[in-house]
């Protein structure tokens, strides 16, 4: 039974305030990640106020400048990378928030070794236009090392990527809609 918006309390309502404010700000937290891996230049800059200052290793400027310097990097030496977002908090004071979120970072190297990084991304965001995005961030990388190399599971199959090859770009079956399959039924024995 749901109830009522005018029944709620006003500290519920403030609660769900709160709520929303926080899934958006995770929002932008994830479009950044996404956007890093699919080198989808809107989406990564929809991330980040125009006027965002980052910190990041050498780098340190706004968002254009860090995309066309990321992928730069990205595309130079690894054939895939996934900036996985795990632990996360978020202090929120009206139209501004701190947070710090955990991050794993993995790659494919084009030498075919495989790279993971891990540390935290630590943000304040601002809402402006009614619109949570990054305004400041400091990348702190915490430790990294290789990991052994092996074959991608299940390339041989002959259809693995008939519902899309996995792309640096939009071409990713991450963006088609409606997401359908086209494989054949199989149930390995």
């Amino acid at each position: 039974m749901s109830t009522p918006v005018a029944s709620l309390s006003s500290d519920r309502i403030a609660k769900l305030d709160a709520l929303l404010d926080r899934q958006e700000i995770l929002d932008a937290l994830t479009r950044f990640s996404r956007a890093m891996d699919r080198f989808d230049r809107d989406l990564f800059l929809s991330a980040f106020h125009n006027d965002a200052t980052i910190a990041a290793g050498s780098f340190v400027g706004g968002p254009v400048d860090l995309y066309d310097w990321s992928t730069a990097m990205h595309a130079q030496g690894q054939k895939a990378t996934h900036h996985n977002l795990l632990n996360h908090t978020c202090d929120l004071d009206g139209d501004t928030a701190h947070t710090e979120t955990y991050y794993l970072f993995a790659a494919r190297n084009v030498d075919d070794s495989n790279w993971i990084a891990g540390g935290r991304y630590i943000d304040r965001l601002e809402r402006r236009d009614g619109e949570w995005r990054i305004a400041l961030r400091t990348n702190v990388i915490e430790w990294s090392g290789m990991v052994p190399s092996m074959d991608i599971p299940f390339a041989d199959v002959p259809d693995v990527y008939a519902n899309g090859t996995p792309a640096r770009d939009t071409s990713d079956p991450s963006y088609t809609r409606p997401l359908a399959n086209v494989r054949q039924p199989s149930i390995p024995r």
